[in-house]
This record gives structure tokens, C-alpha cells and sequence, in this order.
């Protein structure tokens, strides 16, 4: 019984799934780009232009986004792919390089990516 006590409580702590992701980055060298991450949803924010659901998983040292566009605009696409540089829009793959409690460090091909835990 206790056993199962101690589970429920596992997995209702904070973050979930998250790990290390869990809670909200920003875009080093910019005061507008932020992303979050909580259970498996991502969050794609871009102050004054609008913001972008995604689910995630991060699998060692890979992490997959499909965001997602609630209203089906253009803008969505635009927000990830044009103003955060990660594509395509619905199968975003990135590599870890760092991640630790307050920097996570992303990359693809030759574009590396510095947020700071915000």
C-alpha cells in the first residue's frame, strides 16, 4: 500500500516528465524569445507576436517538438521556424548540448541555441 502511495505521489510532483526542461528558459541576448517546459507541452512565447503549444520529448541527448498551432495561422509557424529558428514546425529535432539548472544549450547542423533558466 505504501508502495502506491509513494507512486501517486511521484508523479504528481512538479514538471512531470519535464526533468531538467521543467520551467522556463530564455533566449540568451534577447528579452523576447522564452521557451517552458512542463510534463510533456512545450511553450514557444515571442513577447508582442503571440505564442506556440508544442508536445516534447527529450530521449538522452535529443529533444523532439511537434508544436502545434491551436488556431491554424501562419503566424505559429513563423513564431517557431523564422523568430526561434527551429524546423520543420511539426518535427522540430534538436541535440542537448548542455543542460543543467541553469543553462540548456541547443543545436542542429551548424545553429546553437543559449537560454538561461529565467
Amino acid at each position: 500500500m505504501f508502495a502506491f502511495a509513494l507512486l501517486g505521489l511521484s508523479a504528481c510532483q512538479e514538471g512531470g516528465e519535464a526533468g531538467d526542461l521543467f520551467g522556463q528558459w530564455r533566449l540568451l541576448d534577447s528579452d523576447t524569445h522564452y521557451v517552458s517546459f512542463s510534463g510533456s507541452v512545450s511553450l514557444f512565447r515571442l513577447l508582442g507576436k503571440g505564442e506556440v503549444f508544442g508536445n516534447f520529448q527529450h530521449v538522452g541527448d535529443s529533444l523532439f517538438v511537434q508544436c502545434i498551432s491551436v488556431k491554424g495561422e501562419q503566424n505559429d509557424t513563423a513564431i517557431v521556424e523564422d523568430h526561434f529558428g527551429f524546423s520543420p514546425f511539426t518535427d522540430i529535432r534538436l541535440k542537448v548540448e548542455t543542460l543543467n539548472d541553469e543553462s540548456l544549450v541547443l543545436s542542429k547542423g551548424n545553429r546553437v541555441w543559449a537560454f538561461r533558466k529565467y
